[in-house]
Protein backbone atom coordinates (compact mmCIF):
# COMPACT_ATOMS: atom_id res chain seq x y z
CA UNK A 1 0.00 0.00 0.00
CA UNK A 2 1.57 3.37 -0.93
CA UNK A 3 1.63 6.07 1.56
CA UNK A 4 -1.21 9.15 1.56
CA UNK A 5 1.66 11.26 2.93
CA UNK A 6 1.84 14.88 1.71
CA UNK A 7 4.14 15.22 -0.48
CA UNK A 8 7.54 17.28 1.30
CA UNK A 9 8.40 20.82 0.90
CA UNK A 10 11.34 20.44 -1.73
CA UNK A 11 8.62 19.06 -4.19
CA UNK A 12 6.16 22.32 -4.42
CA UNK A 13 3.90 20.57 -6.91
CA UNK A 14 1.75 17.73 -6.29
CA UNK A 15 0.10 14.86 -9.08
CA UNK A 16 2.26 15.85 -11.94
CA UNK A 17 5.18 13.63 -12.00
CA UNK A 18 4.72 9.85 -12.14
CA UNK A 19 7.46 9.92 -9.72
CA UNK A 20 5.66 11.18 -7.05
CA UNK A 21 2.68 7.76 -6.79
CA UNK A 22 5.26 5.12 -8.15
CA UNK A 23 4.76 2.07 -8.94
CA UNK A 24 0.73 2.97 -8.50
CA UNK A 25 1.02 5.47 -11.85
CA UNK A 26 1.65 2.28 -13.95
CA UNK A 27 0.29 -0.62 -11.38
CA UNK A 28 -3.07 -1.33 -9.36
CA UNK A 29 -2.05 -4.34 -8.17
CA UNK A 30 1.44 -6.07 -7.86
CA UNK A 31 2.57 -9.70 -6.40
CA UNK A 32 4.30 -10.31 -3.56
CA UNK A 33 7.05 -12.80 -3.45
CA UNK A 34 6.98 -15.23 -0.30
CA UNK A 35 10.20 -16.79 1.31
CA UNK A 36 13.55 -15.78 -0.17
CA UNK A 37 12.10 -15.15 -3.79
CA UNK A 38 12.25 -11.81 -5.19
CA UNK A 39 11.82 -10.20 -9.14
CA UNK A 40 9.49 -8.90 -10.88
CA UNK A 41 7.62 -12.36 -11.52
CA UNK A 42 9.22 -14.09 -8.20
CA UNK A 43 11.44 -16.42 -9.96
CA UNK A 44 14.63 -14.87 -8.95
CA UNK A 45 16.10 -15.50 -5.00
CA UNK A 46 16.92 -12.64 -3.27
CA UNK A 47 20.02 -10.89 -3.30
CA UNK A 48 22.37 -13.05 -0.70
CA UNK A 49 20.24 -16.52 -1.50
CA UNK A 50 20.79 -19.63 -3.71
CA UNK A 51 19.35 -23.04 -4.66
CA UNK A 52 16.19 -24.42 -6.07
CA UNK A 53 14.20 -23.30 -3.64
CA UNK A 54 16.60 -19.75 -2.62
CA UNK A 55 17.16 -21.58 1.07
CA UNK A 56 21.31 -21.68 0.50
CA UNK A 57 22.96 -18.32 2.04
CA UNK A 58 25.61 -17.31 -0.49
CA UNK A 59 28.58 -15.18 0.04
CA UNK A 60 30.14 -12.76 -2.48
CA UNK A 61 33.01 -10.95 -1.61
CA UNK A 62 33.11 -7.47 -3.44
CA UNK A 63 36.42 -6.38 -4.89
CA UNK A 64 37.48 -2.88 -4.48
CA UNK A 65 38.72 -1.98 -8.12
CA UNK A 66 41.75 -0.42 -7.93
CA UNK A 67 43.05 -4.34 -6.08
CA UNK A 68 41.99 -5.84 -9.00
CA UNK A 69 44.49 -8.04 -11.18
CA UNK A 70 44.47 -6.71 -14.87
CA UNK A 71 42.74 -10.05 -15.66
CA UNK A 72 40.31 -9.35 -13.68
CA UNK A 73 39.75 -5.32 -14.56
CA UNK A 74 39.55 -6.97 -18.34
CA UNK A 75 36.93 -9.39 -17.36
CA UNK A 76 35.07 -6.60 -15.59
CA UNK A 77 34.83 -4.68 -19.32
CA UNK A 78 33.91 -7.47 -21.37
CA UNK A 79 31.25 -8.44 -18.84
CA UNK A 80 30.10 -4.51 -19.45
CA UNK A 81 30.52 -4.58 -23.14
CA UNK A 82 28.59 -7.97 -23.38
CA UNK A 83 25.41 -6.23 -21.32
CA UNK A 84 25.79 -3.32 -23.90
CA UNK A 85 25.13 -5.02 -26.64
CA UNK A 86 22.46 -7.54 -24.96
CA UNK A 87 18.68 -7.40 -25.45
CA UNK A 88 17.47 -7.63 -21.96
CA UNK A 89 14.53 -10.71 -22.32
CA UNK A 90 12.74 -8.91 -19.19
CA UNK A 91 12.47 -5.53 -19.64
CA UNK A 92 11.88 -2.89 -21.98
CA UNK A 93 11.20 0.99 -22.19
CA UNK A 94 8.10 3.14 -22.38
CA UNK A 95 8.33 5.59 -25.71
CA UNK A 96 5.93 7.44 -24.96
CA UNK A 97 3.63 9.25 -21.82
CA UNK A 98 0.64 6.99 -20.73
CA UNK A 99 -1.72 9.64 -22.12
CA UNK A 100 0.08 9.58 -25.51
CA UNK A 101 -0.84 5.42 -24.97
CA UNK A 102 -4.03 6.51 -25.20
CA UNK A 103 -4.33 5.67 -21.63
CA UNK A 104 -2.89 2.34 -22.20
CA UNK A 105 -4.66 1.36 -25.71
CA UNK A 106 -1.79 1.66 -27.69
CA UNK A 107 0.67 0.50 -26.49
CA UNK A 108 4.23 2.34 -26.94
CA UNK A 109 7.52 0.50 -25.90
CA UNK A 110 11.34 -0.45 -27.13
CA UNK A 111 13.59 -2.90 -26.34
CA UNK A 112 16.50 -2.58 -24.42
CA UNK A 113 19.97 -3.47 -24.01
CA UNK A 114 20.81 -4.28 -20.24
CA UNK A 115 23.80 -1.79 -19.61
CA UNK A 116 21.38 0.91 -21.05
CA UNK A 117 18.46 -0.53 -19.50
CA UNK A 118 20.36 0.49 -15.86
CA UNK A 119 21.48 4.07 -17.57
CA UNK A 120 17.73 4.84 -17.70
CA UNK A 121 17.11 3.53 -14.23
CA UNK A 122 19.59 6.13 -13.18
CA UNK A 123 18.33 9.18 -15.31
CA UNK A 124 14.87 8.54 -14.75
CA UNK A 125 15.10 8.34 -10.95
CA UNK A 126 17.43 11.88 -11.15
CA UNK A 127 16.11 13.47 -14.19
CA UNK A 128 13.83 16.88 -13.83
CA UNK A 129 10.29 16.93 -13.27
CA UNK A 130 8.08 17.82 -16.18
CA UNK A 131 5.46 20.35 -15.38
CA UNK A 132 2.08 20.64 -16.76
CA UNK A 133 2.66 23.83 -18.39
CA UNK A 134 5.44 22.01 -20.46
CA UNK A 135 7.80 23.49 -18.63
CA UNK A 136 10.40 21.97 -16.50
CA UNK A 137 11.28 22.03 -12.66
CA UNK A 138 15.39 21.39 -12.25
CA UNK A 139 15.38 21.53 -8.87
CA UNK A 140 14.51 17.99 -7.70
CA UNK A 141 16.68 14.91 -7.69
CA UNK A 142 14.76 11.57 -6.54
CA UNK A 143 18.01 9.47 -6.60
CA UNK A 144 19.97 11.87 -4.53
CA UNK A 145 19.03 14.72 -3.01
CA UNK A 146 16.43 12.63 -0.92
CA UNK A 147 16.62 10.31 2.39
CA UNK A 148 16.61 7.29 -0.31
CA UNK A 149 19.96 8.25 -1.89
CA UNK A 150 21.73 5.31 0.41
CA UNK A 151 19.27 2.36 -0.10
CA UNK A 152 17.99 3.23 -3.79
CA UNK A 153 21.74 3.17 -5.27
CA UNK A 154 22.53 -0.29 -3.02
CA UNK A 155 19.54 -2.11 -4.43
CA UNK A 156 20.44 -0.63 -8.20
CA UNK A 157 23.96 -2.19 -7.65
CA UNK A 158 22.92 -5.27 -6.69
CA UNK A 159 19.82 -5.20 -9.23
CA UNK A 160 22.70 -4.52 -11.93
CA UNK A 161 24.89 -6.89 -10.56
CA UNK A 162 22.67 -9.60 -11.00
CA UNK A 163 21.30 -8.71 -14.61
CA UNK A 164 25.24 -8.89 -15.82
CA UNK A 165 25.51 -12.42 -13.87
CA UNK A 166 22.60 -13.23 -15.90
CA UNK A 167 24.24 -12.06 -19.23
CA UNK A 168 27.24 -13.65 -18.52
CA UNK A 169 26.08 -16.74 -16.58
CA UNK A 170 28.93 -16.08 -14.47
CA UNK A 171 27.04 -16.14 -10.23
CA UNK A 172 30.46 -15.32 -9.17
CA UNK A 173 30.85 -11.46 -10.80
CA UNK A 174 30.10 -8.46 -8.62
CA UNK A 175 30.06 -4.80 -8.58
Amino acid sequence: VVSNSPVGTQFPFSGIDDRENWPIIFYNRTCQCQGNFMGYNCGECRFGYTGPNCTIRRTVIRKEIFRMSTAEKDKFIAYLNLAKRTISPDYVLSTGTYEQMNNGSNPMFTDINVYDLFVWLHYYASRDAFLEDGSVWANIDFAHEAPGFLPWHRFFLLLWEREIQKVTGDENFTI
